[in-house]
């Protein structure tokens, strides 16, 4: 038992440890560190030691044993919340209540995520940068043993010509919980379609319904919260360049909510379904329906099907994609090719991981895509993505991502090279 543990046991129970004379363990002596505090415990009948009358203070507890002392700590009134938290899923084999720590302790857990990057872009043959600091904290408040209430506030700070521009908003707001078998998700949540978010990576105002494990089933009804490309991670809008007869680049400006860009609210809903085959491999199909707010003659259902794996340190998800909008979109299919080899882990540090990406993806296949690329190219984009990532300590994870990007109309080119720091606790 550590010292800092056995101190912390022995003043919880609000006892002098003077009131106690004698120390029923033979390899604990008068002069020891941990003499009055382990005679304090002993006493209240908290700890017991062995039946060969020894402590054996320098053998390591186990978990099972250390819930043991808490238990018996609680029963005797000491204010040991945190252990008891530490400890639940024990005590709850032991079969002990914890009313009192439920009473008493905060029922809102509070989680950060703090994200630095830096992204160079040359977006149709103009170079452009951006440096930004996002900040998020995420309330998970308590409701019951059933429902949780999750928040996430956000604040973006940009830094890319120094005049300090930012903004904050509370980006989530929605119940989690479950009715019967069903897990239920009601409110503002964040909506990610198929396993890479090739097809809708954005926060949504609605109602998605969950069942099932090994075969899963899920349907989802809301109000997007942002439509097209205009809340891509660069800021940035799909671009009209001019050009002279030579080529040159004379002029750069954004387009409006035409073929290519589409930035106005709308309504989604969507149904999928995912089943294992064998250990390592899945099976997953879904649709999705798109309709743009106050424009009944403009939606687009996609349709996707895929299959992913994980083959010891290696991964790879292969995912087809076809949209059914014949009037805004000319091309309505698409692909996705993923790899990845082993990976970086925010609870481990020195791991480590690297991914491989190809899109060939039809502008009728996407609405809100999840990169940190640009996907804002006319008629869609193919291209690929090649990343890694390194945990440099436990809470802290570095990336460096590289795109590039192809329209598939035209000779328009995107390409980002993306470097980030993420820091979670």
């Amino acid at each position: 038992m550590k010292k800092s543990l056995v101190l912390a046991m022995a003043m919880a129970l609000g006892v002098t440890a003077s009131a106690y004379a004698a120390n029923p363990f033979s390899d604990v002596p008068a002069g020891h560190w941990a003499y009055d505090s382990i005679s304090k415990l002993a006493a209240a009948g908290i700890i017991e030691g062995y039946g060969d009358d020894t402590f054996r203070g320098d053998r390591l507890m186990t978990r099972y044993e250390m819930a043991q002392i808490v238990a018996k700590a609680l029963a005797k009134g000491a204010n040991v919340d945190r252990l008891a938290a530490e400890f639940a899923d024990e005590l709850d084999a032991l079969g002990v209540r914890v009313a009192a720590l439920e009473k008493k302790s905060d029922n809102v857990k509070i989680t950060g995520q703090v994200r630095w990057h830096y992204a160079s872009d040359k977006r149709a043959g103009v170079k452009s940068h951006q440096h930004q600091l996002r900040t998020r904290l995420i309330f998970t408040g308590k409701v019951n043993d059933n429902w949780n209430y999750v928040t996430r506030i956000e604040n973006r700070s940009d830094k890319t010509d120094y005049l300090g521009d930012e903004n904050t908003a509370v980006q989530l707001a929605y119940l989690d919980g479950r009715l019967g078998g069903a897990k239920v998700m009601a409110g503002r949540w964040n909506l990610t379609r198929t396993p890479g978010g090739d097809v809708y990576d954005n926060r949504v105002d609605g109602v998605k319904v969950a069942y099932g494990d090994k075969v899963k089933f899920e349907g989802y009804y809301a109000k997007t919260a942002t439509w097209g490309w205009k809340d891509h991670a660069l800021g940035t809008t799909p671009l009209d360049v001019t050009k002279d007869k030579n080529g040159n680049v004379t002029g750069v400006k954004a387009k409006g909510y035409g073929k290519n860009a589409y930035g106005a609210k709308g309504y989604a809903w969507g149904v999928n379904a995912s089943g294992q085959l064998g250990k390592n491999v899945t099976l997953y199909a879904g649709y999705d329906k798109f309709d743009r707010h106050h424009a009944k003659d403009w939606d687009n259902g996609i349709f996707d099907v895929g299959l992913t794996g994980k083959f010891g340190d290696f991964c790879l998800d292969a995912i087809y994609l076809k949209g059914s909008n014949d009037d805004q979109f000319e091309n309505k299919t698409g692909f996705v090719v993923t790899a990845g080899y082993k990976g970086a882990s925010f609870n481990k540090a020195g791991t480590w991981g690297l991914e491989a990406k190809y899109y060939n993806q039809g502008d009728a296949t996407y609405v809100a895509h999840t990169m940190n690329g640009d996907p804002g190219l006319t008629g869609g984009f193919k291209g690929y993505k090649v990343a890694g990532y390194y945990a440099l300590a436990k809470g802290m994870v570095a990336g460096v991502e590289y795109y590039d990007l192809k329209a598939k109309e035209g000779d328009e080119k995107n390409k980002t090279l993306w470097t980030e720091l993420q820091v979670r606790f």
